[in-house]
């Protein structure tokens, strides 16, 4: 039985602003390490609207998934260096509001900078649906804007 996976990678510098929202990580469409075979991550989205620039464009953050199921999320952030005293993520369901329960959030993580890099990574696991889209949103408490230097968001669903 094949597993349905999306997985998106940016290693595109992303500005985060400092206003204590949450912001959707956006991610580019094909090419690099990407991999979207079920067709999860597409310009043309499965309501119809199409995304012109990935780069401005929350829709570019969404993975619709391809089936009901058990989905199994890895992601990957790494910011750059701040004057951070707390780094945020968490996994989202229809961030943008585009069903009847929109910004659904689990997985919510509050972090401490470490001493070195800023690279954290997590691992979740919920039911998924293929017309609820799901996005990692993320947040600081700097008090200027601070860039997210690379991101991953992978989704394996198990049917």
């Amino acid at each position: 039985m094949a597993i349905p996976v999306c997985s998106l990678i940016v290693n595109e510098q992303q500005r985060i602003a400092a206003d204590g929202a949450y912001h959707v990580v956006r991610f580019p469409f094909g090419g690099g390490e990407s991999y979207d075979a079920e067709g999860m991550h597409q310009v043309q989205q499965p309501d119809g609207y199409e995304v012109t620039n990935w780069r401005t464009d929350d829709r570019s953050g969404l993975i619709w998934p391809s089936v009901d199921g058990w989905g199994v999320i890895t992601v990957m952030i790494q910011w750059e260096a701040g004057n951070y005293s707390e780094l945020r993520d968490q996994v989202v369901r229809d961030p943008l509001g585009l069903t009847d329960n929109p910004v659904d959030t689990t997985a919510t993580d509050h972090r401490r900078p470490s001493p070195g890099m800023q690279a954290f990574t997590k691992h979740h696991e919920l039911f998924v649906h293929p017309d609820v889209p799901l996005a990692i949103r993320v947040s600081h408490n700097d008090s200027q804007s601070r860039d997210l230097v690379h991101a991953q968001f992978k989704l394996a669903i198990h049917t």
